[in-house]
């Protein structure tokens, strides 16, 4: 990804949404060690075009403990997770374009993870690797 940072830090909503400027990796680390505010998870519903049910299940959490956090801020675990889906949806913008066409690819099952969609395997690391590891043959042309 050309500038990785720059297009994660859009999917989560920038300033404006995580509440402060960051300009790097170390400010990204220490943003999601605090705990990122509820606002990115709605943020990031709307950039994926998930349902809060489906985002929590694709990042294995309790879409009811996240409900109770609207005024807080998010676990650790929690915003790492929101951090992988964010990284995996700018990566599947890069490669299959803006707009709706990288959400529908999340949502579709896919022959090449065993027939499950994208979304349903990055509830675990290996599962978000291998779909990153797809995305980046579809980026240079190999069959998926």
């Amino acid at each position: 990804m050309a500038n990785e940072f720059q297009a994660v830090l859009r999917e989560l909503g920038g300033k404006r949404v995580l509440g402060r400027a960051l300009a790097s990796d170390r400010d990204m680390r220490e943003a999601i060690r605090e705990g990122f505010p509820h606002a990115v998870l709605e943020e990031l519903m709307r950039a994926s075009e998930l349902t809060l049910k489906e985002l929590a299940d694709a990042l294995d959490l309790s879409p009811r403990s996240l409900q109770r956090r609207r005024r807080g801020r998010l676990a650790r675990f929690e915003s790492d997770r929101l951090y992988r889906m964010a990284r995996l949806l700018a990566l599947a913008r890069e490669n299959l374009g803006d707009g709706p066409r990288a959400s529908r690819w999340f949502k579709r099952t896919n022959r090449a993870l065993g027939g499950v969609a994208p979304i349903a395997a990055i509830d675990t690391e290996l599962g978000a690797r291998q779909v990153e590891n797809l995305l980046g043959r579809i980026a240079y042309g190999g069959i998926s």
